[in-house]
């Protein structure tokens, strides 16, 4: 029997985050946590049951939760979350997209998402809290920090670093062997081939 879930956040990112666990078949949601305004209503046939001042009596009862906020302009609200959930000792899972490929040879930390036709190659390195959303590709030795957001079809070259709390938009392209800062926030479309601070 799957174990059940709670997610946090209502959106549009939580919609994609539901059809990620329901092919993955692990986790049976159990409710979603989004503003006290929402409560009573549904995403995608799940019911909003709580909000954020309620989570600790939601942890009396489950075990496992996951962050459905998306994340575009800053990590902040993500990275608060994260944060406030680890300090409650819940098991934050690691998301597979079955349609993703991943190879055996990454690390991937907890708290983290891998949406529909990723793909990661050998030696690929992502830290906690990130989203690698849909037809994204990470080539081999790609190194990514904690509370990222890698977007849709997003190519990161091979050996490229991308530090804490970025953002990377939409079809972006990034050389091999580059250095993103932390905090960078990449736009749609871009090509980049010099390292930025």
């Amino acid at each position: 029997m799957a174990e059940q879930i709670i997610l946090i956040g209502g959106g549009g990112h939580c919609e994609s985050c539901i059809d990620v666990i329901e092919r993955q078949k692990k986790y049976q949601i159990a409710g979603i946590v989004d503003i006290k305004e929402n409560i009573g209503k549904k995403v995608l046939g799940y019911d909003i049951i709580a909000h954020d001042d309620q989570i600790p009596e939601l942890i009396d009862q489950y075990h496992n939760f996951f962050i459905t906020l998306g994340q575009i302009k800053t990590a902040e609200k993500r990275k608060k979350l994260y944060e406030r959930l680890k300090k409650y000792k819940v098991h934050l899972p690691i998301l597979i997209s079955p349609y993703a490929y991943v190879s055996d040879h990454c690390i991937i930390g907890p708290g983290t998402i891998i949406h529909h036709h990723a793909l990661l190659n050998s030696g690929v390195s992502i830290g906690c809290n990130c989203i690698v959303n849909s037809k994204a590709l990470l080539e081999h030795g790609v190194n990514v920090g904690s509370h990222c957001h890698i977007s849709t079809g997003a190519i990161i070259n091979g050996n490229v670093t991308i530090e804490n709390d970025c953002f990377i938009g939409s079809g972006a392209v990034i050389k091999q062997d580059l250095i993103i800062g932390k905090q960078s926030m990449i736009k749609l479309g871009s090509k980049l081939t010099k390292s930025l601070e």
